[in-house]
């Protein structure tokens, strides 16, 4: 389990991690999204305990990362964004050496590290040396180095980068395999992939967790209203009478036809009901053919999208609150300096005139 508290890192001036609070239960797989510059390995990295945070605290199964940082890495496996690996061992000699690292028994020590190359399909690769390897098994070695000694959290830093498609259906599985005995935490650009393999998803955005929920919750949240895309037999004009009478639609467009003998429509049913029954009913009871039905949901990129732009324009209104402020009070200040002199003018004045008298 990682427990984050009030997590705060600034570098100087600049505030990279804002004040975040979250938690990973015992075997959930969370994807951690962001775009460049969010602070997700900072978070990562202060997570492991590679980076100290400014304020706040990280627990990994009750070891505080800080106090107790020995007893708390030793639950943590890491793949970072480049895999740590060196280039002159074989990946035998890499992952023994990552073994005596982590101070693995030497007892059943060749079969876990057996185990764990099998899971990542790079026994066949254990003699090469690794610099001679390509990207992406390079990314498979540092994946195996994370989970040498069996760590029960795992926290993966880009792991499908470099990867070509065949590979990340591989590692796709691996990590759901992954998750079913450990504690997993991965960012990845690559956001379907998040989406197929996490049970969360959790967006960061200048520091601050903007959204985090299952992607169906997040979808249905953001979407505000449910969109189906229909295909029936019938010409629009008569889909359009049957479903613009229908109180649980609001909407009906027409898409054209696409299938000779069929049209296209788009009906938009009301926020938090699901109108697939409902339609599927209507089109029975009045005779029409429905062909298919696909539900519009939104994307994961397009969630993506819609939550970092909007924390990006409250940001910015915010910062033009504090501007406004800011300019007021200069001016307020700059009227009672001008004030004051004016005063302190008249003042000299009149003392000169009396002097004169």
């Amino acid at each position: 389990m990682i427990e984050v508290k009030n997590l705060t890192k600034r570098y100087g001036q600049i505030l990279a991690v804002d004040d975040l609070s979250f938690t990973v239960t015992q075997g959930e797989i969370v994807g951690f999204l962001g775009p460049n510059g969010a602070g997700k390995t900072t978070t990562m990295n202060i997570i492991t305990g590679y980076l100290a945070p400014t304020e706040g605290s990280v627990m990994i199964n009750g070891f505080d990362i800080i106090e107790n940082p020995l007893e708390a890495k030793t639950q943590i496996g890491y793949l970072p964004d480049h895999p740590p690996i060196y280039p002159n061992m074989t990946v035998w000699e890499y992952l023994n050496f990552v073994a005596d690292l982590k101070k693995v028994k030497r007892a059943g020590r060749k079969e876990h590290l057996e185990e764990i190359m099998d899971l990542v399909k790079i026994a066949d690769m254990r003699k090469r040396i690794t610099k001679n390897l390509s990207k992406g098994y390079r990314q498979r070695v540092g994946l195996c180095q994370a989970m040498v000694g069996n760590p029960s959290v795992i926290i993966l830093d880009e792991p499908m980068v470099a990867l070509d498609p065949m590979q990340i259906i591989e590692m796709r599985q691996v990590i759901r395999d992954l998750g079913s005995r450990h504690t997993l935490i991965l960012s990845s650009h690559i956001l379907p992939e998040v989406s197929a393999v996490c049970d969360r998803v959790m967006i960061i955005h200048k520091g601050r967790i903007v959204a985090s929920d299952t992607t169906d919750k997040l979808t249905s949240s953001l979407a505000g209203q449910n969109r189906l895309q229909l295909r029936v037999k019938d010409g629009f004009e008569q889909a359009s009478g049957l479903f613009g009478t229908q109180n649980f639609i609001k909407t009906v467009e027409n898409l054209g036809v696409k299938e000779e003998g069929s049209v296209d429509i788009i009906i938009v049913g009301d926020e938090g009901t699901d109108i697939r029954e409902l339609t599927f009913k209507a089109c029975v009871e009045n005779n029409i053919s429905l062909l298919s039905m696909k539900n519009l949901d939104s994307t994961l990129e397009e969630i993506f999208l819609e939550v970092t732009a909007s924390s990006s324009k409250q940001g910015l209104e915010i910062e033009d609150e504090a501007l406004l402020a800011v300019s007021e009070t200069t001016e307020t200040t700059v009227n009672e300096e001008e004030k004051g002199i004016c005063e302190n003018t008249v003042e000299k004045e009149d003392e000169d005139n009396g002097s004169d008298n």
